[in-house]
């Protein structure tokens, strides 16, 4: 009986000194957050001044708090597209991306929802800007377009839900260079396949390009590249008919330059190095 009561003697005293420590922890905790008095408007300054000066960690910190205390508030729903850019801008690409989805989705008839788009496309843009990221993978086969995709649909989604939008035009601009820059990555890789000898996939990856990419630069090496596939491959009438594509859209191109270009073979004479 005497064991029984020691042992329950000790049971209740350790809870009630796990309670007293956790009570003071928490109050510590308290005691030393800076912002637990601060007001929406002061939260939402200091993430602002936190943003000017670069501090995005620390800006979205404030952001949260400011999200989590006053849900309701004036400040909030901004709070949200703020934290979107704060991440964006700290490196964080699919937290900034997931955040300006959210608001989206909560607000989709926001008066900022247009910038929300705008910024999903900027994201993605800035992510896979052109082809300059090729150099850091050259095997162009294992390459993933998505990014770009991602960025032009965001954009497109803006331009025609906001034809009026301030965003518009800069998004239109940037969804043509897209276009050209998914153009270059088809014909990139077509030619990736056609140094290595592997004429179905590169005919392939040139075709995409064609039917996919209308009037972007790059398809007169699309069309070029089906040439030459088609005859390494022995099909001769889809060799000729790419032929006649080529003349009849690009007369003056740098492959059908010259006296022998302009023969009926002219393609073998493009021994590129690839």
């Amino acid at each position: 009986m005497k064991r029984s009561l020691l042992a329950l003697t000790r049971i209740l005293l350790g809870a009630s000194l796990f309670a007293i420590v956790t009570l003071n922890g928490c109050s510590m905790l308290k005691e030393n957050d800076e912002t637990a008095a601060w007001s929406a408007q002061k939260l939402y300054s200091e993430s602002k001044d936190a943003m000017a000066a670069g501090a995005w960690d620390k800006a979205v910190k404030y952001l949260e708090k400011l999200e989590a205390r006053y849900p309701y508030g004036r400040f909030a729903q901004q709070a949200q597209l703020d934290i979107a850019y704060a991440h964006w801008k700290a490196g964080e690409r699919a937290l900034a991306i997931a955040a300006a989805d959210r608001f989206i989705k909560l607000y989709p008839n926001h008066a900022n929802v247009d910038y929300a788009y705008y910024l999903k496309g900027l994201i993605n843009f800035n992510e896979n800007t052109g082809l300059l990221s090729l150099i850091d993978n050259p095997d162009l086969s294992e390459r993933d377009s998505k990014g770009t995709h991602e960025s032009f649909e965001a954009f497109k989604e803006l331009a025609l839900r906001f034809p009026d939008s301030k965003y518009t035009e800069d998004a239109q601009a940037r969804m043509r260079f897209l276009v050209n820059s998914l153009a270059q990555y088809e014909v990139h890789v077509a030619r990736y396949y056609m140094k290595r000898g592997a004429f179905v996939a590169a005919v392939n990856r040139a075709q995409f390009a064609v039917q996919n990419y209308a009037r972007a630069p790059a398809l007169e090496e699309a069309v070029f590249i089906m040439v030459k596939a088609y005859d390494s491959l022995g099909m001769t009438d889809l060799r000729d008919a790419a032929d006649r594509v080529m003349r009849k859209n690009f007369p003056d191109s740098r492959y059908l330059t010259g006296k022998a270009a302009r023969s009926a073979t002219w393609w073998k004479i493009w021994d590129l190095d690839w």
